[in-house]
This record gives structure tokens, sequence and C-alpha cells, in this order.
């Protein structure tokens, strides 16, 4: 292990992540079409039908004035709080689509379109709606006056995504009819957005630009929904089999469950349930490990929530409230998953030391990868088999298409997730598990170093871990160095040209997301170091390492804070925010789950110790892989702008998380669960019956999960 061979990997790591910094835009982006899309473009041109439009029309105008005012009400309307920054009004999507009247020879069905336009040709359509939309007009003209006005809406607006103004609001010849809206229409089916509006809402306009329309019945069925029917069907079927065999046995026969056979039992409702709620003590486990990984988890689903709330009313607030300091719980959640590098490091030495010898990991090494992937497939396969053939039908919305657009990427690229390589391969299916794929190459990489703790050496063990450490440090810091990111996504005047390069280019890879992992192995490695060598700490040193190492989590998490100023321009402090920031993070809670485990936690220890934290944690991994999807349902599914506060953000989390907690509860017990059980009798000769708590603890405890 000499200065060279160091040098030579440094340099390699190097080579790999620039080729990959500068080709990979081309190399693995997968450009082409799904064969079966969520939405099929030919049924909106195929339901176009100019002389049945203008037939029912006309019906409406001259013989049915209740049903045109059905159409008219559902939508276009001037959105509300334009000055909070929200320029999109979602009409009455379920009123449009309800519409469904039959007429002697045609039958009348609603079409919802969402349409930018600009506001002056918006006022245009005061002619057919009264009084409220001359009002407005007036009001608008007395804003023209107002230069105050236009400069907020030019300092508070722009930096929301797709606002365009076609004039400058912050001179004083702006014109509020500059700026463009994104609004609904409600209009019958065979007709196109320009031809109904023209002539149903009777004005003419000439600057419509047609986002989508949508109507009843227009998400085609693919293949993959009916494997996922059959897949999901046989997985019930074996449920209430297994149960049915469990209960009859251990309930009604009152059979002792030691003599029933594994694989039987292995897909029971009650016996999964009862082993997933139930714990018990276990020698050596780290009890604040589970606290660990249940608030780490919360984190990040909030922090998720953050991305995928829906529409908001008063974007303004959202924004200033986002780029303040009071967001910084918030805003810092990123370096979440840095948390979950960490322990997953730190369990891959603690659960292998003293356990295995270096040869036998070597022999034995086929068995160690696979163990890792049979413990995560099941639920990353189901996941994926939802998002493909079941998510997209489950709901509808006006916002559907981000739903759609995750159905549309898990079609295509599906295989990159299963194969754990999505975080280099475009677009992303299931789009949190980027992770995943960094975790499971930094687990397959793993035996590198690991092979050398084993060793039985001291000095051997210490050297490979710190080479690692220090190699990853080194290749990432040089990396980010020559690539100058961004220091965080979350920045005031970040182009999304940037946003795109940091997340693919930084955040998505595995080079500069790796050193907490080797940090964590550090940490496991040095929680036996301690305990054979019955290290203790006098209450002052104590003390001493707890204040500097809650100084070190607060470095790290207030690091990016600064970067939210507008004014702020240091790219240095970019590079080493993104170079150090993370392995300092994996190094304050690396200390707290060793002082935790060897008695220096004390209340801190108290609190992530407590029971309250046993099933979140056992449900982590499931937690992780359905909360975004779910977001996203709900998001898609809104119908009505949210006003944003604080005490609304949190109470919609609280909501969001009951649900997540239920589904992953569910499928824990129907697909993870089963399939550890015959795992673990396929790689190891079956499960003690005694010991079947155990047998879940340690489970759980090597089962890493993240953001």
């Amino acid at each position: 292990m000499s200065i060279k061979f160091i040098l030579v990997v440094v340099s390699t790591f190097i080579l790999i992540g620039n080729v990959h910094s500068e080709r990979s835009n081309r190399a693995i982006n997968i450009e082409w079409d799904p064969a079966h899309p969520p939405f099929d473009p030919n049924i909106y041109e195929e339901v176009l039908d100019p002389e049945l439009c203008a037939k029912q029309i006309q019906y409406l105008i001259t013989n049915d004035t209740l049903l045109m005012m059905t159409f008219l009400e559902s939508g276009p309307r001037i959105p509300r709080a334009i000055l909070q920054g929200n320029l999109l009004d979602l009409g009455n999507y379920h009123q449009c689509l309800g519409i469904n009247k039959e007429i002697d020879d045609m039958v009348i069905e609603g079409k919802y379109c969402q349409i930018r336009i600009r506001f002056s040709d918006l006022v245009n359509l005061r002619n057919a709606r009264g009084n409220e939309w001359e009002n407005f007009k007036k009001s608008g003209d007395a804003l023209i006056d107002d230069l105050s006005i236009y400069e907020r809406i030019q300092e508070n607006l722009e930096m929301l995504n797709g606002i365009e103004s076609t004039q400058n609001l912050s001179t004083g010849a702006a014109n509020i009819g500059g700026l463009n809206f994104r609004v609904a229409v409600c209009i019958p089916k065979p007709c196109s957005v320009k031809h109904a509006v023209s002539n149903l809402i009777g004005t003419g306009l000439i600057n419509v630009d047609e986002q989508f329309c949508r109507f009843k019945n227009d998400k085609p069925w693919a293949p993959s929904v009916y494997v996922a029917i059959v897949v999901l069907s046989l997985l019930g079927l074996l449920a209430i089999l297994s149960t049915s065999y469990d209960i009859w046995n251990t309930q009604i026969r009152k059979r002792d469950p030691k003599s029933l056979n594994t694989i039987y039992q292995s897909f029971s409702v009650y016996t999964n349930s009862r082993r997933l709620i139930t714990y018990k003590p276990v020698r050596g486990a780290l009890e604040c490990v589970d606290g660990i990984r249940t608030i780490t988890m919360l984190w990040v689903v909030i922090g998720h929530l953050l991305v995928t709330l829906p529409p908001i009313i008063n974007n303004v607030d959202y924004f200033e409230w986002g780029f303040s300091f009071a967001s910084i719980w918030l805003t810092a959640s990123p370096i979440a998953v840095d948390t979950f590098f960490l322990l997953s490091g730190l369990l891959i030495v603690y659960t292998s030391f003293g356990k295995v010898s270096n040869m036998k990991l070597i022999k034995n090494l086929h068995l160690f990868y696979l163990n890792r992937i049979l413990r995560m497939f099941p639920l990353l396969a189901t996941v994926v088999l939802l998002s493909v053939g079941v998510l997209h039908y489950i709901h509808d919305g006006p916002n559907w298409h981000s739903v759609a657009d995750i159905v549309e990427q898990c079609r295509i690229n599906w295989w990159s997730t299963l194969l754990y390589v999505q975080n280099y391969i475009r677009p992303v299916c299931v789009p949190q598990t980027w992770y995943l794929a960094i975790d499971m190459q930094l687990h397959i990489l793993s035996p590198l170093v690991l092979f050398w703790v084993l060793s039985g050496k001291k000095n051997i063990a210490w050297s490979a871990l710190i080479i690692a450490v220090l190699v990853s440090l080194t290749a990432s810091s040089i990396y980010n160095f020559m690539n100058n990111f961004s220091g965080s996504y979350v920045r005031p005047e970040m182009s999304g040209a940037e946003h795109l390069r940091y997340r693919r280019y930084y955040y998505y890879n595995t080079l500069t997301r790796c050193s907490p992992f080797f940090v964590g192995m550090c940490f496991g490695y040095l929680i036996h170091y301690w305990r054979e060598n019955n290290i203790r700490l006098t209450k002052i040193w104590n003390c001493i390492l707890w204040i500097v190492n809650l100084a070190v989590l607060w470095l790290a998490f207030y690091a990016t804070e600064p970067l939210k100023n507008a004014e702020f321009d240091n790219q240095t402090y970019d590079n080493f925010v993104n170079s150090f920031m993370r392995p300092v993070w994996a190094l304050g809670v690396g200390w707290l789950v060793l002082a935790c485990a060897e008695g220096y936690g004390g209340p801190i220890n108290w609190f992530l110790s407590l029971r309250i934290w046993k099933l979140p944690s056992r449900l982590s991994y499931a937690i992780y892989l359905f909360h975004f999807p779910i977001q996203y349902v709900i998001r898609g599914a809104a119908s009505q702008h949210i006003h944003f506060s604080v005490m609304n953000f949190i109470y919609i989390f609280c909501g969001q998380f009951v649900i997540v907690f239920i589904i992953s509860f569910v499928f824990t017990i129907l697909v993870d669960s089963p399939c550890s059980t015959i795992s673990k009798v396929l790689l190891g000769g079956g499960i003690k019956k005694s010991d079947t708590e155990q047998q879940d603890d340690k489970r759980d405890v090597q089962k890493t999960n993240c953001d």
C-alpha cells in the first residue's frame, strides 16, 4: 500500500469522474419513446371532429344555457393571488370531465385543457363572463400606473419556474398584459381548443398555446397493467392460503409453531405481523440506530414533500420562507442521505467483524452479494411494478401529468433500477432510488476494504480504512474543484441547466457520495476496537468530545445556508462544501452512534433507543421506496391550490405519512417478510423458531435505507 499506489487509485477515480462528467449526457440518456405511453397522443387527435364540434356548440348557445354555463364555469378564470406569484388556475377538473349529456343523435362530453395565454387576451373574455371580468380589467388598468406593483412582480416572480413575460416589468412602460398565465378551459370533446374558445366563449384569441387536454377514459392499458394484476393477485392468494394454514394449525389445532413448514407459513399475514411488532433485546445490537434511522427517514420524507407540494397560491411566501434562515431545518435535508451512507458502511463492518474471517469472506463472496440483492430486490421490484402498471390508474386530477411522467420513465428504464445503475441512466424510474444504486455499488466495492479489516491485524485494518477514506476524499475533492459545481440546489439564481448539471454529475455520482460510507466503515471497526481495548472516558473528556461533535454537526448542517443569499458568489466555498460537508456530517453522526453504543450517550441514547422507533425503523426501507410515488399521486390529484404556511406544511406531512406508513406496513408483510424468510431458508438452512425475533433484528440492522 505505497504512496504511489494511492496516487494511481486517486488518478483513476478522477479520470473516471471526468469522463462521466463530459460524456455521460450522450452515452446514458435513453431517448426512445415508450411502446405504451401513459397518454396515447393519437386518441386526442382521433376525437376531433369540426362538424360535430360546431353542432354541439350551436346547441349549447341556442338550446341549453345551463349546460353551456357548466362548461364556462369550469374555466377559464384569471388566477387568484397574482401578486403572490400564482400564474395558474386549475379550473374545475372533475366538473368538466363529469359533463355527459345525450342529445338525440349526439353525446356532449367535457374535455379539460390547460392553455398558456397572455393577460391581455384573458381580459378579452369579459364579454362572455360579465361584470367579473370588467371589474378585474378596471383594477388591472389601475395597477398599470403603480410602478411599485410591477417592481414587486419582477422581484418576486422571476424566481418561479414557468413564468414568462413579454415585457420588462421593472420599467415604467410595463403592461400587465405582457404576463403569461396558464389557465384551464372546458370544451366539448370533439372540439380543438382554438375553435372552442373562439366560438363557445365568443372572442377571437390568437395567442392560445395549448399545453394538454384530458377527457374520461384516456389512459390506455399497457401489458404491464396485466402483469401487475397477475402478480398482485398471486401475492394476495399466497397470503390467504398461508394465513389460513398458519391459523388453522396454531390457533385451531393448537400445534407447536416450530413444527410447521416454514415455506408454507412464510406468507402468513398473522405470523409476519406478529414478528414485525414483536421486539426482544438482542445482545450487541446498536439500539440507537433505530432512532437515527427513523428520524432520518422522517427528514427525507418531509424534505421530498417540499418539492412535491400541490400548486401553491402564495408562491412568493413559499420562496421567501425557503430562502430564509427559518427553513434551514428543511433545506438542509439532503444531508440526511449521508446518514444512511454512514450507517450502511458502519453496519457492514459491525455485523461482519468477529463472525467471518477475510478468507471466508472471499470464499463466500457470492453469498455476500446475493444476500444483499435478495434483501433489497423484492420491495424494489414491487415498487417498480406498481409504477409501471398501477400508479397511473389509481386516481386522476388536473396535475396528473407529473404522475404520468414517472410511469413513462419506468416503462422506459425499469431495468436500470433493478440493475442498480439508475444513478447513471436517464430517465430515472422511481427517482429517489438513485441512493440504492450508489449504496449497492459501494456494497460491491466494500470487500476491497473489508478483506483487510477482517484480517485480524489491527495495523492492517486501520491502514485499509484510512486509505479508503483518504482516497475517496482526495479523488472527490479534486473532481469537485475541477468541475466547479454549485454547493446546493437551493439557490435563488440557479439556472435550470446548472441545477440539472449539479444533480446529474455531483448529487447522483458514486465518486462524490462515497466518503460517508467509508467513514462509516471506520466507525464500525472503531466500535469493536473500543470494546476490545476497554477504552473509558472521563466525564470531562466525554463533555469535550460531545461539544466538539455538536459543533461539527452544526457546521455541516449550516454549510449550505450562506448559499441561499442571492449576492453570495464564492466558488471556492462551493467546492469545499461539496468536498467536505458530507464526510464531516458522517463523522459527527458516527461519533453519536459510538458514544451511544459505549454508554456515553446519556439522554440522547435513551431517546434514540425508545421502543417507539422500532417499528418505523423496520419499515424504513419500505417507507423510503413508497413515499415519493405516493407524494406524486397526491400532488397530481390536487384540484385546488393550497396556501403555504409552516403549520399547513406540517399538517400535510402528517397526513401523507400516515398513508405512507400503512402502505409500507402492508407491503412489508406481503412481500418483504415472506421473501426474507424464504431467502434465509434457501441460503441459511432455515429459521430457528426460538430465534425468530433475533433473526428479524439482525435483518433490520443489516438493511440500511435512505433518500
